[in-house]
């Protein structure tokens, strides 16, 4: 679950908090302050070292644990009460889609439900229909007919993940996935409109900025972004 860079911060982290190895192997006595093979088991450093050796060690068996419980599949219409739940924990409601019309892209097209589960708990969902439509316009929120399975560009309607999954990887699973079907399937791109302080995470799945969208979605202004094969 946690990317590249995640793991990265945290091996940081844990250097900073346990000190260099080499200083402290350096001069290593039975006597000395050092975490080395031969140093004194009592010494502060080395009980210092074993603390963050076993802090370490749980974060890699909690994020061993979370991979292994973790599921992407697309979404069935039994799922609507959950995914209603996660789009109104993730999104104000002037923005957040309602249930009728989460109950109605379900039924039109829920192969383009991407759902993330935890132990059979959902955590985390992309959503968005299939059309040629060029640009992601307001209209296509709400008229799940307008879906046409042969179309030309895969839209991405939301990101969702709940607060106490955010910060692991979880949407970024879910993009790889939607990319990975929509060239699969033979699409043009994708295209997705975001705020403006979200551009830089797009754009490391490969999203272009094309300005700003004709989009008015809850009162607020949206960047167009678009991902071409």
């Amino acid at each position: 679950m946690l990317d590249k860079w995640t793991k990265l911060c945290i091996i940081i982290l844990a250097f900073r908090r346990c000190g260099n190895l080499g200083d402290l192997c350096n001069g290593s006595t039975p006597d000395s302050d050092s975490v080395c093979g031969g140093s004194n088991p009592s010494s502060p450093a080395k009980k210092s070292f074993e603390i963050c050796l076993k802090a370490l060690s749980f974060l890699n068996l909690k994020y061993v644990r979370m991979e292994n419980t973790m599921e992407i599949r697309t979404a069935e219409l039994s799922d609507l009460d959950a995914v209603a739940q996660v789009e109104a924990e993730c999104f104000p409601a002037a923005e957040a889609a309602t249930k009728k019309a989460l109950e109605a892209r379900l039924q039109s097209y829920n192969n383009h439900f991407w759902l993330l589960l935890d132990e059979g708990k959902l955590v985390s969902f992309v959503d968005g229909m299939v059309t040629d439509q060029k640009d992601l316009t307001d209209d296509l929120y709400e008229n799940a007919q307008a879906h046409d399975e042969n179309g030309a560009w895969q839209m991405i309607f939301g990101v969702n993940t709940i607060p106490a999954y955010r910060k692991r990887g979880c949407a970024g699973m879910l993009l790889k996935r939607a990319i990975d079907d929509a060239r699969k399937q033979g699409r043009r791109g994708l295209v997705l409109t975001c705020k403006e302080r979200l551009l830089p995470y797009y754009a490391k799945f490969g999203f272009v900025n094309e300005g700003v969208s004709g989009s008015t979605h809850g009162g607020v202004t949206w960047y167009q972004m678009r991902l071409t094969f």
